[in-house]
């Protein structure tokens, strides 16, 4: 294995050097692509140069940039949904070009999964990435009325929801605490409302187009080992003032965008919040017309073209969910996040972007007893972060990007606060504070017209610091042997490593390609619960003297095939993920309020492999997929089922996702999503003994039984107020969309209760005997779900 890596960072640093010289009399055409009726930046847009066969992607702030040889050349620029832009340049210097892309006159109705051009799959070097859009979810049935971008990537080959209704997801054998949630660049540490239901996540907020890497992730990103989700807020539009919104039956929402400065600077604002607490004080029991219970977002953002070089950003996020029971009890969490970005063109080939960050997540709760005693509990991670990404258009066929983030955590593992006039004492685990950083270099190599390369390199490093305490035990750690208090800033523990990324594709022809990649991704901090979704009180901790760094590679192969004139996309991906210091825990682990957590954890090995089959067809009047994954993942840890392997929380063999959208008229899309998947590892007893007149449950190994397995039908229809034709000529927009979740009504297992029963039995004898018995009985939590919301736009 460490010949392996040896040779791989060979390669990468041999290929960066190769690919770095370029020819002479050549200039720079770079710029910017840019919606003409909004003024955003678009993203993916591709300005080619069809005399030479050259071309670029625009970056995620627009940006683009073109070595080519001095002359006169027709450049064209192009984005799908949008109408081609197309001039003519004569190029004897560097010059700087704005595209302004207008949106096509008529819109093409489509489900797709990527904003790529009608080949991308196959000619992109990109693999074990999907790129969705908004457009396409808006469209698909919801849960309870609310767009969902977390439930839209649900459907997709690879990741598997946690539960009945959760938003949390499992990708490719990780756990749900695996996975990087951005929002502008700024952490997302809980991404969901109502214990799971909805997301943080407002969809009229949001940029179109986001992106899920679920394997060969880019080395810009880091922390996190199975994936990363990528999303954007929208800039607002700098032209004229516009107002989106929904009226639901649990929610409304609110947007309001425009211009600060005529295309210069703009803003935007948008509000989300539900309302079932306004009904529950209608009714006349006092329990519930005192009970509270609700959530809200709110999402702002403004930015400012300062010159053509340079650019600011300013964003944040705040959300809360509440929830108080008249006053015996009331408990609150939320997130917030911030990130300052300043985009500055050094040369017409080299791009930068350095953003200060802030993400916090906090979570209260407070209680009053029946004895009159009243309490206060809280916990949380906040992170202060500063990061630097730069890029180098170096030559036509060589892209770098390179740079680094440096982020401080302050971990808040729980604090409770007794109240007044009460005899119950503070307890608190202390804090702790950890720095945490990387560096990365990636570039992306097209050696031929048939075969490209990317590659990269990351360092990243850890450092636990004090002030804090550290215990040494003995070799079980059933004993502390002796304690070590270090001071503010004092290195209590460090660790580090290299994380190589590299990625081929080889076309084998103008309809299909083979490609392949590998990566290594570390995760110094750990989200400790005893459910397998991420519920707000379990607690985020760092990796220390006791508790490692998870460490994970993963090797991944892919087929892509078009048919029918790129009309139906085909693909196929293997992939194999070992894992290292994957955490579970004890049987009747204590996690809270808990300073030496460390005794509660035991620590392994794990691995997933599998298959990903997609059949996307993204044209037409019907437009869907059909995903299919066939997967395992197992671990093995001392200390459970006697150090043998046994099934992850996660491992699902069979998951399938099937998503339909027909136009059926001008005014009318149906759209449906069917999923199946197979049950999920549970230990369930396996019998029981007597304690006295009572019966105590025997429970077998770990994840040795399977919840039933899991399947729903999900249906909708949206209906557009007025005729496609004559949307351009209203300055008033509006649609209905009707949703049905589970819609044939299937009671899908959330839970099982055991309970003890008593009843009575005849004996041989004659007589009767009261004798103990443990049934099962089944949860679940939804059948019919109906909703309808109210969009519109002016």
């Amino acid at each position: 294995m460490n010949v392996l890596f040896n040779n791989i960072l060979l390669l990468l640093f041999g290929l960066m050097v190769s690919g770095s010289l370029w020819g002479q009399n050549k200039y720079t055409l770079s710029g910017y692509v840019r919606d003409a009726q909004t003024g955003e930046d678009m993203i993916g847009a591709m300005v080619a140069v069809p005399a030479i066969g050259s071309g670029a992607l625009s970056n995620e702030y627009g940006f683009f940039s073109l070595r080519i040889p001095a002359g006169e050349y027709q450049v064209i620029a192009q984005s799908l949904g949008y109408r081609t832009d197309t001039i003519v340049i004569k190029l004897n210097e560097n010059t700087q070009q704005i595209f302004k892309l207008s949106p096509e006159g008529v819109q093409v109705e489509e489900v797709r999964i990527t904003d790529q051009s009608s080949d991308g799959n196959v000619k992109s070097l990109e693999m074990s990435t999907e790129r969705l859009s908004l457009k396409t979810i808006k469209r698909l049935p919801a849960f309870m009325g609310e767009v969902d971008v977390i439930r839209s990537i649900q459907l997709l080959p690879g990741v598997q929801g946690v539960g009945e209704g959760i938003t949390g997801y499992y990708v490719r054998g990780g756990q749900s605490n695996q996975n990087l949630i951005l929002l502008d660049e700024s952490t997302v540490y809980n991404a969901s409302h109502l214990l799971g239901f909805f997301s943080v996540f407002n969809s009229d907020a949001l940029r179109d187009e986001y992106t899920l890497y679920k394997g060969g992730i880019p080395a810009q990103f880091g922390t996190r080992l199975s994936s990363v989700l990528d999303l954007k807020m929208k800039e607002g539009n700098n032209k004229e003032f516009h107002a989106t919104g929904g009226i639901g039956l649990i929610s409304s929402r609110l947007t309001l965008e425009g211009p600060i400065v005529q295309e210069k600077a703009s803003f935007i604002v948008s509000g989300r919040r539900t309302y079932g607490d306004l009904f529950l004080r209608l009714s006349p029991n006092e329990s519930i017309n005192t009970t509270r219970l609700y959530f809200y977002d709110l999402n702002a953002k403004a930015n400012w073209r300062i010159s053509d070089k340079d650019r600011l950003f300013l964003s944040g996020y705040f959300g809360k969910d509440i929830f108080k029971f008249r006053n015996l009890f009331s408990n609150d969490w939320g997130n917030g996040t911030a990130s300052l970005r300043w985009n500055h063109l050094f040369s017409s080939r080299l791009f930068s972007n350095t953003t200060l960050l802030l993400s916090d997540f906090n979570y209260g709760f407070d209680a009053n007893t029946f004895s009159g005693e009243s309490f206060f509990y809280s916990s949380g991670i906040r992170d202060y972060g500063l990061r630097e990404d730069m890029t180098w258009f170096a030559t036509p066929k060589l892209q770098l990007k390179f740079g680094g983030e440096v982020v401080l955590h302050r971990f808040n593992p729980g604090l409770f606060i007794p109240q007044e006039n009460t005899f119950l004492r503070e307890v608190s685990a202390d804090p702790d504070y950890a720095l945490e950083g990387a560096g990365y270099i990636q570039g992306e190599h097209k050696i031929s017209n048939r075969f490209s390369m990317g590659y990269g390199l990351r360092y990243s490093f850890f450092n636990q610091i004090g002030p804090g305490e550290e215990y040494g035990y003995n070799t079980d750690f059933s004993e502390i042997l002796d304690s070590i208090f270090y001071d503010r800033g004092e290195l209590i523990q460090h660790y580090g490593g290299l994380e190589p990324r590299i990625g081929a594709r080889f076309t084998l022809d103008e309809r299909s390609s083979i490609k392949g990649s590998f990566m290594r991704t570390r995760q110094y901090i750990h989200l400790l619960g005893n459910s397998t979704a991420s519920f707000p009180w379990d607690i985020w901790v760092p990796s220390s003297r006791h508790i490692k760094p998870q460490i994970a590679d993963q090797v991944a192969v892919g087929y892509f095939h078009n048919f029918l004139d790129n009309q139906l996309e085909a693909s196929i991906e293997v992939y194999y993920k070992d894992m290292l210091n994957q955490i579970d825990f004890k049987n009747g682990a204590e996690l809270f309020l808990n300073n030496t957590l460390e005794t509660e954890i035991l620590t392994g090995e794990g691995s997933s492999y599998g298959a990903e089959f997609l059949l996307k067809k993204a044209q037409g009047r019907f437009t869907g997929w059909l995903g299919y994954t066939l997967s395992r993942t197992r671990r093995r840890i001392d200390g459970i089922n006697q150090g043998e392997w046994y099934n992850a929380n996660q491992d699902r063999r069979h998951d399938v996702s099937l998503v339909a959208s027909f136009q059926a008229f001008p005014r009318w899309n149906l759209a449906g999503t069917w999923v199946f998947a197979s049950g999920s590892p549970v230990t369930f007893p396996i019998g029981a003994y007597i304690i006295g007149d009572n019966l105590a449950p025997l429970y077998g190994d770990r994840n040795s039984s399977r919840m039933p397995a899991y399947h729903r039908l999900d249906l909708s229809a949206t209906i557009d107020a007025k005729p496609q034709e004559k949307k351009d000529k209203k300055r008033f927009e509006n649609s209905w969309n009707f949703s049905v979740y589970n819609a044939y009504g299937r009671r899908n297992a959330f839970s099982f209760d055991f309970r003890e029963e008593k009843k009575e039995v005849v004996l041989p004898s004659g007589e009767t005997e009261t004798v103990s018995e443990r049934k099962a009985y089944k949860l679940y939590l939804f059948r019919w779900i109906p909703s309808v919301t109210w969009n519109f736009k002016f």
